[in-house]
């Protein structure tokens, strides 16, 4: 009953006397100063929207614009050409303040300067946008820049070095071009030549010209209407077609997990990890909120698109019957906790005040010791998420849409994220290869009603204090979840620190009230459908085969002696290991982004290609010449970084097809041809995990303080999914992906390939020892 009594402000009883008020002192204390932070936050964010609004201008630069004005004047001086005495001949003469000629001379050099200064932030950032617009730097040989892209990087150099905050750029990015179609359709049919014979070829071909000729000009037309008028002309049609309709469960399908650092260990205290962890989270929202985040710099000079980190925060996603849709709000307080089949409440501040490390480890360890069994339904409540869409969405309206079911619920979604207390324990270790591919599967899905699958992202705490994410993709793209972890652990490791028994610094406040636990009121029914939920998310789970893997023969310190980029060897090795595997080549789809513009996501590179399938079959006939097969690869590897160059300035091939085959549907037309290309299945799928976007600590002075990366399920039923991160001078992690049903795929087979594929290429470049 305590607990209960400090859910409340007051309260009051009846009685013959009268009315009885019992005020909560402490109760009223936090409610003021919950507000008090709500306001501050409020300030903050309108000082951010004005200061983004006039960046690289500022209130200094907009007083010295004003001084300077009214100093020349004072020198009898008119810099303003006449345009002070037309403002002052506007202002009206008898009225409150304009009454003295001083008073209106000095409003009237106000005005003017005010525009003077408005005028030079607008011509700064239609400058920069410009700039930005220039790829050329990105087609040129690594240190061999021309002198224009000399010139260019000075400038935005100049231009961009003003202490921009997070947000600083968004305006000055510009907007992604919409391709023309004839150089899609040619990149098309390029990228498509080495998977078909003459016939299949001359057939998709004919289709191609059709469509370009006869199709294609009328819905061009209305891509491009809204390439003028919207922001982005792929990514809200990517996020909704792609992610929000989709209707089959986001487990597996669409998640994707992260990794923690695998080769060092801070503390085996499960609850004084995720205390430091938590916090650090907490602390990255308010940077986030602050936009104090320094913006990515591509080169260091070159600023990236933001608008993702957003919904990092505070964000579920909703099921519906047709169309999920994203919830995100302002502000959460709280986090929701799952334990051994119970959701808890915990709340991240005091007051104002955000609850230390220290306290955080309280709380999740009260949690831990908790001994209360599930309500009736609860244990596997969130199977409902990782089911089907159509089903959770039906459930989600009959059975939680009032009373305590809604409260609960409302609890969960509306959380910062949500924590999973596991009670197993996975970690890597080199001796026992296995123990990476159980780690990966664990994050990846759990029992299936462990993980929140609609929140953005669930944070995932083992017994032994090792911690992973589970995050949902409709939101962001890999490198923004990316972003965060590296902070949490850099934050983790060298700032927050621990005790010599493992504990969080510091001492706990004993007076905070305890987690709140969520109550269910779980019918029959709804427990029918939960149960039907697990059953399809269980089949699904148990279909998976994941083969997580460190190859540590070489790492990007080898790749970079073979003059090419760690990448294309990357994904040239895996053409060569399919063929392998599977005595064919297939459509490879490689994520790249595009957020050089505004509101970019992603872009495909096809990386089976005409130069990647010659270099391949040269390597599996066994009879060319090693000088024969480098010039092979090294066409290979150029073709790739090519294709991946125009991927990531707007010159891919899917997103653009993508839009012109909603916009066919929009309109109703016909086109067999972009049926064929919408329907062909990836069946490999591959992306690299971006690394180090934020320099916490000297990676030289820490080779070991290594996170693997991460992975994602199958895209086809008889495909890989291949998700890699080359982490340093001498290692690569890999996770690779396939399903237990197909008899064409073997994970784990497919990744002895891969090893042996590196292997062969890289022999390919050694020097030959001097005999002694």
């Amino acid at each position: 009953m305590a607990e209960a009594h400090q859910a409340v402000a007051f309260q009051f009883t009846v009685t013959p006397d009268g009315v009885d008020f019992r005020l909560s002192r402490e109760a009223l204390k936090h409610i003021y100063l919950s507000g008090i932070n709500s306001w501050k936050k409020r300030l903050i964010r309108m000082k951010n929207g004005i200061l983004r609004g006039v960046y690289p201008g500022s209130p200094t630069s907009w007083l010295v614009v004003v001084m300077t004005t009214v100093g020349f004047s004072y020198c009898k001086v008119d810099i303003s050409l006449g345009l002070v005495c037309c403002i002052q001949r506007c202002l009206p003469e008898r009225c409150g303040p304009y009454q003295t000629p001083q008073t209106r001379e000095l409003l009237s050099m106000a005005v003017f300067s005010t525009g003077v200064w408005v005028t030079g932030i607008f011509l700064f950032r239609q400058t920069l946008k410009l700039l930005l617009s220039y790829h050329g730097w990105m087609f040129e040989m690594h240190g061999k820049a021309s002198r224009f892209t000399k010139i260019w990087a000075i400038c935005v150099r100049l231009l961009s070095s003003q202490r921009p905050m997070l947000y600083s750029f968004q305006t000055s990015l510009p907007k992604l071009p919409v391709p023309s179609v004839p150089a899609t359709i040619q990149r098309y049919l390029e990228s498509v030549r080495p998977l078909l014979d003459d016939e299949e070829y001359y057939r998709m071909e004919t289709l191609a010209r059709e469509f370009q000729d006869e199709t294609a000009p009328r819905l061009q037309k209305y891509l491009i209407l809204k390439s003028w008028w919207a922001t982005n002309y792929v990514s809200d049609w990517w996020e909704e077609y792609v992610y929000l309709r989709g209707r089959s469960p986001l487990m597996v399908n669409s998640n994707y997990y992260v990794m923690d650092l695998v080769l060092v260990k801070n503390t085996d205290v499960q609850a004084a990890r995720l205390g430091n962890a938590v916090h650090a989270m907490i602390m990255y929202r308010r940077k986030l909120d602050r936009e104090e985040i320094k913006p990515v710099m591509a080169l260091g000079i070159v600023p990236m698109c933001c608008y993702q980190m957003e919904r990092m925060f505070n964000t579920t996603r909703i099921p519906g019957k047709e169309t999920d849709v994203l919830q995100h709000l302002a502000e959460s307080r709280h986090v929701a906790v799952y334990h051994k089949g119970r959701f808890f409440k915990v709340w991240l501040y005091e007051g104002s005040r955000l609850l230390k490390p220290r306290d955080l480890e309280m709380q999740f360890q009260k949690i831990l010791d908790d001994p209360s069994p599930p309500q009736p339904g609860e244990e596997k409540l969130a199977a409902l998420t990782a089911g089907g869409r159509v089903e959770w969405a039906q459930a989600r309206q009959a059975f939680f849409s009032s009373g305590k079911n809604k409260v609960s619920l409302d609890a969960i979604e509306r959380a910062a994220f949500f924590v999973a207390l596991d009670e197993e324990s996975h970690c890597y270790s080199p001796d026992d290869e296995a123990s990476l591919s159980l780690y990966g599967k664990a994050l990846l899905h759990g029992n299936c009603y462990n993980r929140w699958f609609d929140k953005s992202f669930t944070l995932i705490s083992f017994k032994n204090g090792v911690l992973g994410l589970n995050t949902e993709h409709a939101w962001a793209d890999a490198p923004i979840v990316g972003h965060l972890w590296e902070f949490v652990l850099g934050t983790d490791t060298f700032h927050l620190g621990y005790t010599e028994t493992g504990h969080c610094l510091g001492e706990p406040n004993l007076m905070l009230a305890p987690p709140q636990r969520l109550q269910w009121d779980i019918p029959e029914q709804c427990q029918a459908v939960i149960k039907s939920s697990y059953q399809i998310a269980k089949v699904l789970a148990d279909d998976v085969e994941l083969y997580c893997f460190q190859f540590l023969h070489f790492g990007k310190g080898l790749i970079k002696k073979c003059r090419t980029s760690p990448d294309a060897f990357v994904q040239i090795a895996l053409q060569l290991a399919h063929f392998r595997d599977k005595g064919k080549f297939c459509l490879t789809y490689e994520a790249s982004m595009t957020r050089m513009f505004r509101e970019g996501r992603t872009e495909t590179v096809r990386s089976c290609t005409s130069e990647s399938k010659a270099f391949v079959q040269a390597m599996t006939k066994g009879s060319h010449m090693k000088a024969d097969l480098q010039d092979l690869f090294r066409k290979a590897s150029e073709k790739h970084q090519n294709m991946y160059r125009l991927a990531m300035t707007g010159a891919g091939i899917d997103r653009h097809l993508f839009c012109l085959y909603l916009v066919s549907k929009y309109l109703g037309v016909s086109s067999p041809f972009l049926a064929e290309v919408l329907s062909e299945p990836w069946r490999l799928s591959t992306s690299q995990i971006p690394q180090s976007q934020i320099r916490m600590f000297d990676p030289n002075q820490y080779p070991n303080h290594l996170a693997a990366g991460g992975g994602f399920g199958p895209v086809a039923d008889d495909g890989y999914g291949v998700s890699y991160m080359i982490a340093g001078e001498n290692t690569i992690f890999f996770h690779v992906s396939s399903k237990f049903s197909s008899s064409e795929t073997n994970a784990q087979r497919f990744g002895n390939h891969i090893r042996q594929a590196l292997l062969d290429i890289a022999d390919l470049f050694q020097v030959p020892k001097a005999n002694n």
